[in-house]
């Protein structure tokens, strides 16, 4: 038979390990070899190992013995509490505070977050790369204001859960090839909250919430795109008792522009001229965001050449600087001619003819 190993070994702990280093390193180990989780042919004997080091070095007086004589110090006292591996009174505390570590239940339930709520919002081109202040109206879930939250009509008593006895939690015990296993999980009858609404208040019906009409002025940044999405934190269902309340979500829609359209940062602009305004130059008002702008066209512009107003653009969203305005020329053909411009474009046209010859 080999030899029993070091039991601060076999938790992986040193000699000074203070109690609560040693019921960490047991809840650990216990968790990773549990032969639920194993399914090797040592996960048995490793599981036993691991819950008699524990059993001897999380008692002080077996500890103190063990640290002065060794195995021999413990095995008169503590050996035959192992050949039945029974865990009975001896392992009942132990396993409840294993279980209850990893999920296993204890205490109250958790309460669960408020729901998100989604909106959406439509503004123009100007306040999506300006910013605005828009108002928007949410329906969401607040704490009801008969019986702030409680959920029991005002001025009656609640009573004690029955099963629970008030704890919130209840016990089943199970058997299994180690022996006797407490599993502590919330109790189903009040759903962990250890007492019951006997008499519900009558605008919520118990729920502790009611819905809501709620106007709120949002913030949208200057620089923002059509379907970005902003988030208001808690702004969204309130939460079960003691639980966070949920966000709110505003999706943003830019309504389309008549004459200008966007390229991230960069508003693009088409400026219609004539062939006259393209091959003489001229001058030009241009509509900006922020105003009207003097453009120079210089005599022989092409159609398609794109000039570029300087910082005439939207606002970066992360960063404190702008784009620019691309003006993009058209030269538009016209479609109808009065008899006099007739005339004058046939004249032209000879003229062309004639330096084309030379």
């Amino acid at each position: 038979m080999a030899p029993k190993r070091d039991y601060y070994e076999v938790l992986g702990i040193n000699k000074n390990a203070s109690a609560d280093d040693i019921k960490k390193a047991f809840r650990k180990l216990a968790f990773q070899c549990h032969p639920d989780h194993n399914q090797g042919d040592d996960s048995e004997a490793k599981f036993k190992e691991i819950n008699e080091a524990y059993g001897v070095l999380s008692d002080d007086e077996k500890r103190a013995a063990y640290d002065r004589f060794g195995h021999a110090g413990v095995d008169g006292t503590f050996g035959q509490g192992f050949g039945d591996f029974g865990f009975g009174a001896g392992f009942g505390s132990i396993f409840e505070d294993f279980f209850d570590a990893f999920g296993g239940g204890g205490g109250h339930r958790s309460a669960r977050r408020g729901a998100d709520l989604h909106q959406k919002i439509t503004i123009t081109f100007e306040e999506a790369a300006l910013g605005c202040s828009a108002d928007i109206r949410i329906n969401r879930s607040e704490q009801c204001s008969n019986c702030n939250g409680s959920g029991a009509r005002p001025g009656s008593q609640t009573s004690r859960c029955t099963d629970c006895n008030g704890s919130g939690k209840v016990k089943r015990v199970q058997q299994s090839l180690f022996g006797q296993f407490t599993n502590i999980t919330s109790c189903p009858k009040c759903s962990g909250e250890g007492s019951l609404i006997t008499d519900p208040c009558p605008k919520c019906k118990g729920s502790g919430k009611e819905r809501k009409e709620h106007n709120m002025k949002l913030k949208v940044p200057a620089g923002i795109d059509n379907g970005t999405n902003l988030k208001l934190n808690g702004q969204g269902d309130i939460g079960e008792k003691g639980a966070p309340p949920g966000d709110l979500y505003v999706a943003i829609e830019v309504k389309p522009h008549p004459f200008f359209s966007r390229d991230e940062t960069n508003v693009v602009y088409n400026l219609p001229i004539n062939f006259a305004q393209a091959a003489l130059g001229t001058e030009v008002d241009i509509p900006t965001l922020y105003g009207n702008e003097t453009l120079k066209v210089p005599a022989g512009s092409q159609s398609g050449r794109i000039f570029t107003l300087k910082g005439k653009g939207i606002q970066h969203l992360r960063r404190n600087a702008k784009g620019d305005q691309l003006v993009r020329l058209v030269v538009v053909t016209p479609e109808k001619l009065t008899k006099e411009q007739r005339q004058l474009f046939e004249g032209l046209e000879k003229s062309f003819a004639e330096n084309e010859k030379k």
